[in-house]
């Protein structure tokens, strides 16, 4: 079936092009032991734009994409953040990006196979129609279709599941690793049972957090760490001005604290970091994409002993000296996971937050018209919104949200 959509290609010129695709519709496996199933054919409305697909691009430009097309293409369809309406069974759905041949495909190992929509071995939601394994259409909460049609500001939230699930992961594997690496400590500290010594130690964990960056990725855990951990104290640590609009949104909704970086040195920034927080980190949570994190955390020693780093950003080397590594007894860990469960767990937290207020709408036209030029010039520009999004499908998503929204 031929299509109109956005596509990845191996081309130094136009890496992503808009037109003409054939769609396919192969089985997939969702986990393993499960049966394969075809695809059922759904109508993508609203999709959001991911670093992920940025980084595609550049791939593609410089002819590294052929490992991730899907098996006998030459190209791919991008986008795995979004909702779309199903026809054969008059709903509208939250894709699961992920599935394949293994027990969690989002953490699988050397012989299970895994695939993700729009990113890997598979077409994503940026064309006029896709099929979706029908266990991977995950339902939209009650509340948020009125005669038919998304509400706006549900719609816009419903792009942020996927990196939203992954901050859910990263939270339960912090919490796991920290209870695990301090719990012998906390059991003499505190003269109790193991059992309280590790509830204690993943408490402890979070006394004083650095978050190294503010992007949504740095929002959402700082955001997720403060809802479970009341007595925890979080900072962002950025370049944004403090008083810009994506600073004061970060702080209104998770209620950590802020130090912009403008420091002359990273010696005088780890001095204010340390000072800030009243101490050396207990962990250090890296999402700037920048090689700073780990020179500040190790080399500036911000980050304390029996801390955890956990490396969240994509790029850059970590290093470190291992005479205080192994005397300051760090734990170092990095993984970009989630599982179906969180997802479903993100969908309920987004769709009760404010999270739509930083989503921005690119005109479908000018996306169309130009998709190379719309990534580099305003998506992902200097200047850029947080998330920038794209209304596909005008037809299922109100043209007005409580008089403040402008017609999609």
């Amino acid at each position: 079936m031929k299509v109109k959509g956005t596509y990845f290609q191996n081309d130094a010129e136009a890496p992503l092009v808009y037109g003409d695709v054939e769609i396919s519709n192969p089985k997939r496996q969702r986990l393993r032991g499960e049966e394969a199933k075809e695809g059922v054919l759904c109508e993508p409305v609203i999709v959001g734009f991911c670093g992920t697909d940025n980084e595609l691009m550049h791939m593609g430009s410089e002819g590294r994409l052929t490992a991730k097309f899907p098996e006998g293409k030459d190209r791919l369809i991008n986008g795995h953040e979004g909702i779309v309406w199903v026809p054969s069974q008059n709903r509208f759905a939250i894709v699961l990006i992920r599935g394949g041949d293994s027990y969690d495909p989002t953490r699988y190992t050397e012989d299970e196979t895994y695939f993700e929509y729009g990113c890997d071995k598979a077409d994503g939601l940026f064309s006029d129609k896709q099929y979706f394994h029908p266990d991977m259409l995950l339902p939209v909460p009650d509340g948020y279709v009125e005669n038919g049609k998304l509400k706006l500001s549900f719609a816009k939230k419903m792009v942020f599941p996927d990196p939203f699930a992954c901050m859910l992961f990263q939270l339960e594997r912090m919490e796991d690793l920290g209870s695990a690496h301090n719990f012998r400590v906390a059991m003499r500290k505190h003269g109790c049972s193991e059992e309280q010594a590790r509830s204690i130690a993943k408490e402890e964990l979070f006394a004083r957090t650095v978050i190294f960056g503010l992007g949504t990725t740095g929002m959402f855990i700082g955001d997720l760490i403060l809802r479970n951990h009341k007595d925890a104290k979080v900072l962002f640590v950025a370049r944004s001005a403090a008083d810009s609009p994506k600073v004061r949104f970060a702080l209104k909704q998770t209620g950590a604290e802020y130090l912009q970086n403008t420091f002359a040195s990273e010696e005088e920034l780890a001095e204010a970091v340390i000072e800030k927080l009243d101490g050396r980190a207990t962990v250090f949570i890296g999402v700037s994409g920048s090689g700073v994190e780990h020179r500040i955390a190790f080399r500036h020693k911000v980050l304390g002993c029996n801390g955890i780093y956990n490396s969240f950003s994509l790029g850059p080397e970590i290093s470190f000296d291992t005479m205080p590594f192994g005397f300051e007894n760090h734990l170092i860990f990095g993984s970009i996971n989630f599982r179906q469960d969180h997802m479903e767990e993100a969908i309920r937290l987004l769709a009760e937050s404010h999270y739509d207020e930083i989503v921005e709408l690119i005109d479908k036209e000018e996306f169309m018209k130009d998709p190379v030029g719309a990534y580099r010039n305003k998506i992902y520009s200097k200047n850029a919104p947080m998330k920038t999004a794209v209304i596909w499908n005008k037809n299922y998503v109100e043209a007005e949200e409580d008089g403040k929204e402008k017609k999609a």
